[in-house]
């Protein structure tokens, strides 16, 4: 992200779009859309999917997690993949990332697929996720070395972090858009290293957005996301992602 790294630490990249109720929605669509796509993306399967719904009303926060079926349509390498479920349109990249020269079009060729089958009305809600895992390689890293984002400790309490997540939500000043921030320690794949996970997930979450406003903001939530990623990191760590030690 932000600068093309040799290294890249992006482990998924997800570009998701939820439609309203004024969005008619039958069996067919998912069919149809893999028609228009099926070049691309050749391979289908059924799957159940996990999906949190967050409701704000005056009692407070509610939360709801359950299951809807997608279909996913895949690519012949099986990491770029298309998921059409119920007002629903998501498209994933697995590592390695090559790019967002790679990934928009795969983005521009569903949601154009989308919408000439489905019609859609408005969006309710818009988000592009990167989750990158991270390896440095020292088993006992200090924190600020390698980012600008870490849990804050007061000068009387001790040092060495073994194990910790620290998250927020950062609200964009000039608009509506948002980004969550979560950065996590993770079990490392080879000795001598520490790993962690950095989710940023940048999103507009504002009922009735029109969809011709979709491919343009996903442009701009791009570079968004990109000056946060790189907000996040020091120096030090771009290092590593550029293959220098």
């Amino acid at each position: 992200m932000g600068r093309k790294y040799a290294n890249p630490p992006i482990l998924e990249a997800v570009c998701e779009l939820r439609f309203g109720d004024d969005t008619q929605w039958d069996l067919t669509i998912p069919g149809l859309v893999y028609e228009k796509i099926k070049e691309q993306f050749p391979h289908r399967e059924q799957r159940l999917v996990p999906r949190i719904e967050v409701k704000n009303s005056e009692e407070g926060t509610e939360q709801r997690i359950f299951t809807e079926q997608r279909m996913f349509f895949l690519a012949d390498d099986r990491r770029t993949s298309v998921q059409v479920g119920p007002r629903v349109l998501a498209i994933n990249r697995l590592k390695p990332y090559e790019g967002w020269e790679r990934f928009k079009p795969a983005i521009k060729a569903a949601w154009e697929a989308v919408v000439s089958t489905a019609a859609p009305g408005t969006i309710t809600r818009m988000g592009l996720r990167y989750i990158n895992r991270i390896e440095v390689p020292d088993p006992e890293p200090r924190l600020e070395d390698y980012f600008d984002f870490r849990p804050f400790l007061g000068e009387r309490l001790p040092r060495q972090v073994t194990n910790f997540v620290v998250g927020c939500v950062l609200r964009l000043s000039d608009g509506p858009d948002a980004c969550r921030i979560q950065l996590a320690d993770a079990l490392p794949d080879t000795a001598g290293v520490r790993a962690f996970i950095l989710d940023l997930d940048y999103f507009l979450d504002r009922p009735g957005t029109p969809t011709s406003e979709a491919m343009r903001w996903i442009e701009d939530a791009h570079t968004r996301a990109e000056e946060i990623f790189e907000g996040c990191i020091t120096d030090r760590l771009r290092s590593i992602f550029e293959g220098v030690r």
